[in-house]
């Protein structure tokens, strides 16, 4: 812990060669998928902390609420839906952004205008797969769609439903269109999905629509009204039904993918944006939980941040091995870790994130001490457990 420690204090250790083994990670993924894509997940998530000693945090919304605001770029492999490496991370704090782009501080940005420092990071990754860049109703902006677009990155959006366009010489909200597809029984069912924990099946429908007008952009001086000329996307439209046919949530989705990539699996995509949800819940909550870590700022907080994204990229990596060996370790990792699951489900990545945090802790101990060493020092230590035993 203590050389831990030291190591995040190290200025020499940058966020940029801390992130190179996850984006080597991501390469290699990416080059093994079945998918001429690649997925590239864009989120963000707000980190709480009450620690009086970190000097930087920042207001974040609600009630006398301190922390840091997280972003995330994580890449899924486009064939199955695996995570496959974070490859781009940016820590807001009082003092300025710390990015894995860059070794200076930035100024902070908007959500929405952090994606395209980050598609434009991306072509220089040399990913052996085209990028499709996923991101939910945060980035759903004009003025962004054509500058996008312009610059040749290609993109899926979760929209408003009150967005207007033009659809069959009319202007029509999402929400309109919808409604006329389903009356029309454009919708196609495609495929089976859970939905908070229940089977459900998943309908798609598709329409070519035109967004027109200005844009908005957010500046230092406030928001202004960019002009720009017509844009023709795809609208992909999901729902999401019960076995009684009762709605249970519909996506909106804007994209500027080719014709070849089909609605179903467009929609199947987006779905899979929820990788990134589960990585938060890693890092929060389910093994890292990194709102409960002590460093003094942000620099440090992000440095341990990859480091603990590298052991949720190796758990990945374990759970993609078809091999028996895998297998076998994933059986000693959910018995070391002490958690019990469900005997429809045995092997989960908390459960491998924690076995394997475990692991590594008794390693260390069995290069000071021999098991029979160990179990001697128990006897004489606790005869009262051995005995039992």
């Amino acid at each position: 812990m203590q050389a831990a420690w030291r190591f995040f204090q190290n200025d020499a250790i940058s966020l940029r060669a801390l992130v190179e083994p996850l984006r080597l990670s991501g390469h290699r993924g990416a080059l093994e998928s079945s998918s001429n894509y690649v997925l590239l997940v864009h989120d963000w998530s707000k980190l709480r902390y009450d620690h009086v000693s970190k000097r930087d945090l920042v207001e974040l919304p609600g009630h006398e609420n301190w922390g840091y605001d997280l972003s995330v770029a994580l890449l899924v492999d486009a064939g199955d839906g695996v995570p496959l490496a974070p490859m781009d991370l940016e820590l807001s704090t009082s003092v300025g952004v710390y990015s894995t782009r860059s070794e200076e501080r930035a100024s902070p940005v908007a959500h929405i205008d952090q994606v395209l420092q980050t598609m434009r990071a991306a072509k220089d990754w040399q990913l052996p797969r085209i990028p499709v860049h996923v991101v939910d109703r945060e980035a759903d902006g004009l003025a962004q769609y054509r500058e996008w677009s312009q610059e040749g990155h290609i993109f899926v959006v979760r929209a408003d439903g009150v967005r207007c366009v033009r659809w069959e010489d009319e202007r029509l909200s999402l929400h309109d269109i919808s409604r006329r597809l389903w009356r029309r029984e454009a919708f196609v069912d495609v495929r089976e999905v859970s939905y908070q924990g229940r089977k459900a099946r998943q309908f798609v429908a598709e329409a070519e629509v035109v967004l027109e007008g200005h844009g908005r952009q957010r500046t230092a001086q406030g928001r202004i009204h960019l002009p720009g000329p017509p844009l023709t996307l795809r609208l992909v439209i999901a729902q999401v039904r019960d076995e009684n046919d009762k709605l249970l949530a519909t996506w909106f989705l804007l994209t500027n993918l080719p014709a070849g990539v089909g609605a179903e699996t467009i929609s199947l995509w987006y779905y899979w944006r929820w990788r990134i949800e589960s990585f938060f819940k890693l890092m929060k909550s389910h093994g890292q939980e990194i709102e409960a870590w002590l460093q003094h700022d942000g620099l440090r907080i992000a440095k341990r941040a990859l480091v603990a994204a590298m052991s949720c990229t190796a758990v990945w990596q374990l759970q993609h091995d078809p091999s028996p060996t895998a297998r076998e370790m994933e059986t000693v990792l959910v018995k070391i870790s002490g958690r019990q699951t469900k005997r429809t489900r045995p092997v989960t990545t908390p459960a491998l994130l924690s076995g394997l945090q475990s692991l590594l802790s008794v390693l260390l101990i069995l290069e000071e001490y021999t098991p029979d060493q160990l179990r001697r020092l128990l006897r004489q230590t606790l005869p009262t457990l051995t005995d039992s035993s």
